[in-house]
This record gives C-alpha cells, sequence and structure tokens, in this order.
C-alpha cells in the first residue's frame, strides 16, 4: 500500500543528484515500482545546514505544489537528517511534514569530521577553497566545506530538539559496517574511527550518534557501510537487503497513516 504522502529521499553530505548520478541509486525506482510517490531533494552537496534547509524547503514546497499534498515524509541520509531536522524546527515546516526518518545521521556529531577540524586553520581553509570551487562547478549554490565540517563535529550533547511536540513522527536507524573488508570506500575511514573511538561505526558515524527520536536499531543485520546505505559500491546480495530496508520502512509508514 502507497503511502499517503510523497516521500522526499534526502541526501547527505559530498552527494548531488542529477540526472547522470543519482544521489540513491537504484532505492528511487525500486519504492516508486512498489507504488509509493518519490523524489528525490536537489540541495548543495557541500553546504552548511542552514543554507541546504533552505533549498530543502524550497523544494519541499514544490513537491507540495504540484502533488496537491498536505505534507510529505523526508528518509535522510547522514547530513540529510541534520537538514531536515532544522528545516521543521527553525524554517516553519512542522505542519508540513507528516515524519522524519533519519539513516545513519550524525546526530551527535562524528569523529572523522572532529579529526579533519583539528587540522590547521590554513589546510582547512586550503581544502575548502578547491572543494569550494569544485562543488559551485557541479552546481552547488552555496559550497562552504568549513562550515560543513564545523557543524559535523562530534558533540556530547545529545541533538534532541525535534522531539518537542507529536506533529512529526521522528525514527532513527544506525548501520554497522563491521569489517574494513566489506566496504572498499568506507575502509580506511572506519580503520580511523575505530582508532579516534573504538566504537562501532558505518565508517563515518557512530551507532550512538546515530540515535534520535524513535531509534529503531540497526537498519540491516550485516555488515552495510555508510555508503552502501545509499546504494553506492554495495553488492549484488547487500543491495537486495538494503532495497527490502526501505521497501519495508515505506510500507510501515503507510501502515501508520503517513
Amino acid at each position: 500500500m502507497a503511502c499517503k504522502y510523497p516521500i522526499i529521499l534526502v541526501h547527505g553530505l559530498m552527494i548531488r543528484h542529477s540526472k547522470r548520478f543519482r544521489a540513491f541509486g537504484k532505492i528511487e525506482k525500486v519504492l516508486d515500482d512498489a507504488g509509493h510517490n518519490v523524489y528525490v531533494a536537489t540541495h548543495d552537496g557541500f553546504g552548511s545546514i542552514e543554507t541546504n534547509a533552505e533549498q530543502l524547503k524550497e523544494y519541499i514546497l514544490k513537491v507540495l505544489s504540484e502533488t496537491g499534498a498536505e505534507k510529505v515524509n523526508l528518509i535522510g541520509h547522514s547530513k540529510g537528517g541534520l537538514d531536515s531536522k532544522y528545516l521543521i524546527t527553525h524554517l516553519g515546516m512542522e505542519e508540513k511534514i507528516a515524519s522524519l526518518t533519519t539513516l545513519a545521521t550524525p546526530h551527535r556529531g562524528s569523529a572523522i569530521a572532529s579529526l579533519i577540524w583539528k587540522l590547521p586553520n590554513w589546510i582547512k581553509k586550503f581544502i575548502a577553497f578547491f572543494i569550494n570551487s569544485f562543488y559551485k562547478l557541479l552546481g552547488d549554490k552555496h559550497p562552504d566545506a568549513m562550515t560543513a565540517c564545523y557543524q559535523l563535529r562530534s558533540s556530547d550533547a545529545a541533538e534532541e530538539t525535534l522531539c518537542f511536540s507529536d506533529k512529526v513522527y521522528c525514527q532513527s536507524f544506525s548501520a554497522t559496517l563491521e569489517r574494513s573488508r566489506d566496504c572498499f570506500v568506507m575502509a580506511i575511514p572506519r580503520k580511523i574511527y575505530m582508532r579516534c573511538e573504538k566504537t562501532e561505526n558505518d565508517g563515518l558515524v557512530s551507532r550512538e550518534s546515530a540515535k534520535f527520536g524513535n531509534y529503531r536499531g540497526e537498519c540491516l543485520d550485516i555488515s552495510v557501510s555508510h555508503a552502501q546505505l545509499v546504494d553506492f559500491a554495495a553488492r549484488k546480495k547487500q543491495r537486495e537487503r538494503i532495497f527490502d530496508f526501505y521497501k519495508k520502512v515505506c510500507d510501515e509508514l503507510s501502515e501508520m497513516g503517513f
């Protein structure tokens, strides 16, 4: 049964959704084939939480206008979950969002971002200049690598600011890359993360950091990385499980009346 409201997939850092590069791989098509009305947001790949939230708001209002729907369901991967939270808490979109599901979102930050932030300032500015220039060419309206890195640092304070009302249903999932060899893309980040915090993670986000709202546990009971969760560098058997996970999430939202 299709969800009552459109589903908008919200990508995280470093990703840009386009016709040539699908931010969620074939996940969008899988959900569409299952009968759900699915969209993928087109915000900046290296923007700050604030500017990305503004772009996300504009995109959501466009979807609502095109579909005639009253609300949307947001499924945010990684930083996309943070952008979505800011959208609701600071941009007056609470009435337009039926549910928010965050997948491997660093609600308490990432040890990798914290490590990068400790680099000398001149090195960070040098790297940020090239990242911003490159993403500007790709189409980013407000690339800001420095601010994005700062906002993703680890924090001891739990970001539970969205659990202030019953107007938006909030749930979260984490992922764990059990062995570095299970994903060549996240192999090195996972090893670095283990040295920094010695805690289970998906290569970029720890299990504890991913907890928010109604924490539902691990996305899958198999080893899966931060990148593989959006159908990037996933193996055939993993992909089938990942697709089934997304369909299950949407089916549950449908059963809840969303």
